[in-house]
């Protein structure tokens, strides 16, 4: 809950486009997690550099 309350709208997919993309178990909800963390750190540090 917190990372989707932090991360800007669409990094975090729906837990439909999760169990597409990644499959149905608990650590496929963990990778898509950890991508969206990584995701708005690389934003935030290239939005950090200009």
């Amino acid at each position: 809950m917190a990372i989707e309350q932090v991360c800007p709208p669409g990094v975090l997919p729906s837990e439909e486009a999760v169990l597409g993309l990644y499959g149905p178990e608990p650590i496929h909800e963990g990778e898509a997690l950890t991508k969206a963390i990584i995701e708005t750190v690389e934003r935030l540090t290239k939005e950090a550099r200009r």
